[in-house]
């Protein structure tokens, strides 16, 4: 199992309103991706940029689109273009690899949409390992949950500088999302206000 998918069989167990939306996993996922990738060599960092390795199957078709998708031209990606680039859709792409997978099923209704209920995870092996990963306090794991609001007594002093800067960036990111969504927010209400004509 690639990091992104422990991500999500965990973002599943969560109860509902523990994680703020579909957007912020989205970029924990591109995050997660871009972790597994620096570990097994398809991606190594200069300072913030993405620098593509060679091209080697993982076993995993997310993770291979993932590396099929990295930016193979100088300057190269930096990471916090990859994480709002790669985000798009992410969570949904996973949900359908889950369900083909038979991870997770439908409780009622059309559509399997994660984090609303209605999907269900199955009682499986890849879903007992990534709880057992989360419990273990592995640090990566623990690093996006981290970025997601969740707390962790994960020892972060374990991460290698290229971990650290993917883990940082990803926390950056969903702030600058929540910034995005506050301000809607203010300009909607604004709206709402004159509209009333207050």
């Amino acid at each position: 199992m690639t990091t992104a998918r422990d991500l999500v069989l965990i973002a599943l167990t969560m109860p509902p309103g523990e994680l703020t939306g579909q957007g912020d996993l989205s970029l924990a996922l591109a995050g997660a991706e871009a972790i597994d990738l620096l570990r097994n060599g398809s991606l190594r960092l200069e300072r913030d940029r993405m620098v593509p390795g060679p091209q080697t199957a993982s076993g995993d078709p997310l993770l291979d689109q993932a590396s099929a998708s990295l930016v193979r031209q100088e300057p190269y990606e930096t990471v916090d273009d990859w994480l709002w680039r790669r985000a798009e859709g992410l969570v949904s792409a996973y949900a359908d690899a889950l369900e083909r997978a038979g991870l997770v099923v439908r409780s009622h209704g059309h559509g399997l949409r994660l984090l609303s209920g209605k999907a269900v995870l199955t009682d499986s092996q890849e879903r007992r390992e990534a709880e057992e990963r989360r419990a273990s306090g592995e640090p990566v794991l623990a690093g996006l949950l981290v970025a997601l609001g969740q707390p962790s007594d994960a020892d972060d002093g374990l991460l290698d500088d290229a971990a650290t800067t993917v883990l940082a960036a990803v926390g950056d990111a969903v702030v600058q999302l929540e910034a995005v969504r506050l301000q809607r927010d203010v300009e909607n209400a604004a709206f709402d206000n004159v509209w009333r004509g207050w």
